[in-house]
């Protein structure tokens, strides 16, 4: 597949239906406050989406084989389009966690199915800029979402917002419809050449990655870990300039998209380090930073203060573009790579999940300021477990090997196993 079909057929739909979520990014916390005043509750609803993922990851794996990638990209645009558009007629609270739910599921089929899309058409040399470039695209799709979110509220109310999400949703299916090939549904049957059962096709992945099961198990921490931080700050940033400094809806959606601005532009840098030195070059600046970004939250006591955490925390995580992703397909086994990437998603959305309960729950018992300072201590704990726990996984295409870590008790075994 060349670039302009990649293009067409991956980063078009991905563009609108990013800008879908960049929508919900600022209106999802302010329906969850409208609808319950409980901070705790209010986090369920937000956190209901990536529970849904979560739920739907490893099962998406075994319908992604027996629908194709393409029937499950479009079912899974069509269930995020109607959940998001149903928000804006006048439903409760728990209506609300339920259309969430589904726009949940609905997000594990279109992303699982597009990351091994992209996992299985992309050569490994191109791996992390590719990925990288795609994590921006996404990026771009999500920057100007809340400035619009924004608008949209202060403008003609809450429940535009949630109209306007959905028709990107829909525009994001027709554009999938429109330019996924009929070929991809042809990758029906694994690599490892059989439909295999969940409780089959988990096992050939855990006895696939012997030997660095180790190193699988520390990433998977840290992934947990990175996307407790990445979900949590979405839901604490505009509760706190709306609880704590008093601003309102614009001000904050200006705010999430000068911070989006910064994200999406390092997709390139963070490809580069990537693909140049190597994994860890990208995520521990990325993780370090954000964990000072989200430390600077509870000292703001202005717009400007805000504005420039924010920002902090944007250039962060745009230094992180694609990064867990990558890892993820580095770890890949050949033979059982979907399997292997839905139980890694399964892992990061148990993260995304967690981040927003975390920041309500604490929030609850204690203040938003000790919900920023729990965030920023996952944030740096991720960091240094990149640093010091996770081997390097980029590989060395001239050498046609590992780059390894300078862990000398970790090299030794690798060289006994070998």
């Amino acid at each position: 597949m060349n670039r302009r079909e990649l293009m067409l057929a991956v980063y078009v739909p991905t563009v609108l239906l990013a800008f879908a979520q960049g929508v919900i990014i600022l209106s999802l916390p302010l329906l969850a406050t409208e609808t319950s005043d409980v901070y705790s509750f209010a986090s369920v609803i937000v956190a209901a989406a990536a529970f849904g993922t979560l739920i739907a990851d490893v099962p998406t794996g075994t319908l992604m084989i027996r629908l194709g990638l393409r029937t499950t990209m479009l079912l899974g645009a069509t269930l995020v389009a109607f959940s998001t558009i149903a928000l804006a007629l006048p439903v409760g609270a728990e209506a609300a966690v339920a259309l969430r739910l589904i726009a949940g599921v609905g997000t594990a089929f279109w992303g699982l199915s597009r990351y091994t899309f992209i996992t299985q058409q992309v050569p490994v040399e191109l791996r992390g800029r590719t990925i990288a470039g795609f994590g921006g695209i996404n990026r771009a799709g999500v920057f100007a979402g809340p400035l619009v979110a924004g608008f949209l509220v202060q403008t003609f109310g809450l429940d535009s917002a949630f109209v306007f999400s959905g028709v990107l949703a829909l525009s994001a299916l027709v554009a999938a419809w429109r330019w996924i090939p009929e070929e991809a549904n042809d990758a029906r049957v694994s690599s490892v050449g059989h439909e295999a059962p969940d409780r089959g096709a988990i096992m050939a992945t855990w006895e696939a990655i012997e030997g660095k099961r180790t190193d699988v198990l520390f990433a998977s921490l840290a992934q947990i870990l990175a996307q407790v931080v990445r979900q949590g700050r979405l839901f604490l940033i505009p509760l706190y300039g709306i609880e704590v400094i008093g601003l309102d809806a614009l001000e904050v959606g200006t705010i999430m998209t000068a911070s989006a601005v910064l994200d999406m532009s390092l997709f390139g840098p963070a490809g580069f380090l990537m693909d140049r030195l190597g994994r860890r070059y990208a995520t521990v600046p990325s993780f370090g930073l954000m964990a000072i970004g989200i430390s600077m939250i509870p000292f703001s006591n202005t717009y400007l203060g805000l504005l420039i955490a924010a920002m902090v925390i944007g250039v962060g995580n745009g230094l992180g573009s694609g990064t867990m992703m990558t890892i993820g397909a580095d770890f890949a086994p050949a033979g059982v790579t979907s399997t292997f990437l839905s139980l890694w998603r399964f892992v990061g959305d148990s993260g995304q999940v967690a981040g927003p309960v975390i920041v309500g729950v604490v929030a609850q018992a204690f203040t938003l300021r000790q919900s920023a300072w729990v965030l920023a201590g996952c944030a740096l704990t991720c960091s240094l477990m990149l640093l010091l726990l996770v081997q390097e996984t980029r590989i060395d295409r001239k050498a046609g090997e590992k780059v390894e870590m300078k862990h000398p008790k970790r090299i030794e075994v690798q060289q006994q196993e070998g």
